[in-house]
C-alpha cells in the first residue's frame, strides 16, 4: 500500500485535474474546528463530546472550591497565627477530630467524582454494535481509511503536501507554503485560507445519527486519531487494532490532529470528517465504491 502511495503521489504531480476524487454533494458549515485566541472545548456534536464537557466543568467547579478552601485557610494561618498575634506556639501534636475530617472528606469527594466520571469512561470504551466500520491507518505522514463493509480504502494528505500536488497549481505552489496559488487551491477543494493546516483532500463522510466505529492503528510508528468536537482519540499502535465510537448529532465539517509525536511532519498530518445527511452518504458511497483507484 505504501508502494502504492508513492507512485500515486507522482502520478497526481504530474497531472493536471481540478476535481477531488471525494466530493459531497452538499453545503456544510464548517463546525468543529480551532479558533484563534480561542478558550475552551470546540462544539460538541456527539453526546460523547456533551458529557465530557459536562464533566470537565463539574470538575473545575470542585477543584475551584477546594483551591479558595485551601488558601484561605492558608491565609487565616497567616493572619491569625503569627508570631506577632501570637508569640506562645501551642503544644499539641494531635487533632482527631481534625485529621478524620481531612481524610474522609478526599474520600468523599474522589467517591462523587468517579461516580459520575466512570460511566463516562464506560461509555467511550464499551464498543456498540456498529452501523459503519471504517479501519484507519496511521502513516508517516498522512492517514488510510478502509470502509471494511464496503470493499474500498483511500488515502488522506494534507492539502499542501506534495502528493496533492498538481500540475494545474503552477510553479509558485510549494509543498507546506500557504501562498495566493494555495489558497486557490484551498478554494477548489471547498476550503477557505481559515482551514489551513487542517483541510485534507479526501475526508471520512459518514452519515448524520449513525453509530461509526473507527478500528485504529499505526503502519510505521504510534499516531493518534481524534476529532476534538466528537471528543474522541485513540491512539494507532502499529501490530494493534484499537477502537473508538462516535454518533454524530449535527452535520458539518470537523478537523482533527494526529495527536501523538510521529516525526518531522507530524504537524501536518490533518483529519477531515464530513457528516452529512443520510441521502449525502448513500449517493456518496455508491460514487466511492465505483471508483477504481479506490478498490482494494
Amino acid at each position: 500500500m505504501r508502494l502504492w502511495t508513492f507512485f500515486a503521489s507522482l502520478t497526481a504531480f504530474f497531472t493536471a485535474t481540478t476535481a477531488f476524487a471525494q466530493e459531497v454533494n452538499q453545503d456544510l458549515e464548517v463546525v468543529g474546528a480551532p479558533t484563534d485566541a480561542g478558550m475552551g472545548f470546540q462544539t460538541a456534536a456527539t453526546e460523547l463530546a456533551s458529557d465530557l464537557q459536562w464533566l470537565d466543568g463539574m470538575l473545575m467547579v470542585i477543584l475551584t472550591a477546594i483551591v479558595i478552601g485551601v488558601v484561605g485557610l492558608l491565609a487565616a494561618v497567616v493572619i491569625f497565627y503569627n508570631r506577632h498575634r501570637n508569640p506562645t506556639p501551642a503544644t499539641f501534636t494531635h487533632n482527631s477530630p481534625l485529621e478524620i475530617a481531612w481524610t474522609i472528606v478526599p474520600i468523599l469527594i474522589l467517591v462523587f467524582i468517579g461516580a459520575f466520571s466512570l460511566p463516562i469512561l464506560f461509555k467511550q470504551q464499551e464498543i456498540p454494535e456498529a452501523d459503519i466500520t471504517i479501519k484507519v491507518t496511521g502513516y508517516q505522514w498522512f492517514w488510510g481509511y478502509e470502509y471494511v463493509d464496503h470493499g474500498f480504502y483511500f488515502d488522506s494528505y494534507m492539502i499542501g503536501h506534495p502528493a496533492t500536488l498538481t500540475a494545474e497549481d503552477g510553479d509558485d505552489v510549494q509543498p507546506y507554503v500557504l501562498s495566493a496559488g494555495m489558497e486557490e487551491k484551498l478554494v477548489r477543494a471547498g476550503y477557505s485560507r481559515d482551514e489551513w493546516l487542517l483541510a485534507t483532500d479526501t475526508a471520512v463522510v459518514v452519515p448524520v445519527g449513525k453509530t461509526v466505529v473507527m478500528q485504529v492503528t499505526g503502519g510505521d510508528v504510534i499516531h493518534s486519531w481524534t476529532i476534538p468536537a466528537f471528543g474522541v482519540k485513540q491512539d494507532g499502535i502499529p501490530g494493534r487494532l484499537a477502537e473508538l465510537w462516535f454518533s454524530a448529532d449535527r452535520e458539518g465539517i470537523y478537523f482533527g490532529q494526529c495527536s501523538e509525536l510521529c516525526g518531522v511532519s507530524h504537524a501536518y498530518m490533518p483529519i477531515t470528517v464530513k457528516v452529512v445527511s443520510e441521502e449525502a452518504y448513500a449517493e456518496w458511497l455508491e460514487n466511492a465504491k465505483e471508483n477504481p483507484d479506490w478498490q482494494l
